[in-house]
């Protein structure tokens, strides 16, 4: 007999082997094109990440391909100076990210001899790196089973589950703990941009989503009371 992983809550089970198979399926096949996920390197990984906070993905694209090619490695960031990092980062509008950057940089060379460690509870000493920054450079840099819980993960696992989302749902124990029970532990990092495509392209925030394409639906609670669908709406501004 084929193995079944169950998860509750509730008063709703999702079967979590063949929930991750479709959901990783659909991923693979609906890939968002940017740069940052075509690497591994640590260093580039957080500094899209520090980027994408509260910016549009669309506008840090070329930032971070101006940055990159400016800046391949923490050497050569720790050694800029501040004009050059604001003549390169001006397009993303929040100045205060150069200060981090660059406080960023020689933590990395003072601390972890010019190397972004992979302790999450070290990533978490640099300015600027959340609780979600650190568990992104762990996943998409390493393949390590963290959780990505920000608005669009919660929204996603809240409809599977019947579960209220409020602003605060992210620090919410119960989300957290879900997010991470439904992590494909063979491949965390692409699970995880999967979920991600899934929150932008078709579980999106609008009240009705495009349920009649999502690959979870047999599993999802939402789309069980959902009585019209909405219109496709592929959104590629989002992470």
């Amino acid at each position: 007999m084929s193995e079944i992983e169950l998860i509750e809550a509730n008063n709703h089970t999702v079967e979590a082997i063949t929930f991750r198979k479709d959901l990783v399926t659909w991923g693979k096949k609906n890939f968002r094109i940017y740069p940052w996920r075509f690497t591994d390197n640590p260093y580039h990984i957080l500094i899209a990440e520090v980027m994408l906070h509260r910016t549009q993905a669309s506008q840090v694209v070329p930032a971070y391909e101006r940055f990159i090619e400016k800046y391949p490695n923490i050497a050569s960031l720790a050694g800029a100076r501040k004009e050059e990092l604001h003549n390169t980062l001006y397009s993303l509008g929040l100045r205060w990210r150069i200060d981090l950057i660059m406080d960023m940089a020689l933590r990395l060379v003072e601390q972890f001899g010019g190397q972004v460690p992979q302790e999450k509870a070290d990533l978490l000493t640099l300015p600027g790196v959340s609780d979600y920054v650190a568990n992104s450079v762990r996943c998409f840099a390493w393949n390590l089973p963290e959780p990505i819980v920000d608005t669009n993960t919660v929204r996603v696992v809240g409809r599977i589950f019947n579960l209220e989302i409020k602003d605060s749902s992210r620090r919410n124990p119960l989300f957290r703990k879900l997010i991470t029970l439904l992590i494909d532990l063979e491949d965390p990092r692409v699970y995880n941009y999967a979920l991600l495509d899934l929150a932008a392209q078709v579980c999106t925030k609008v009240r009705i989503p495009a349920c009649s394409i999502c690959p979870l639906q047999k599993y999802c609670s939402y789309n069980s009371v959902v009585s019209h669908v909405a219109t496709p709406t592929i959104n590629n501004n989002m992470k």
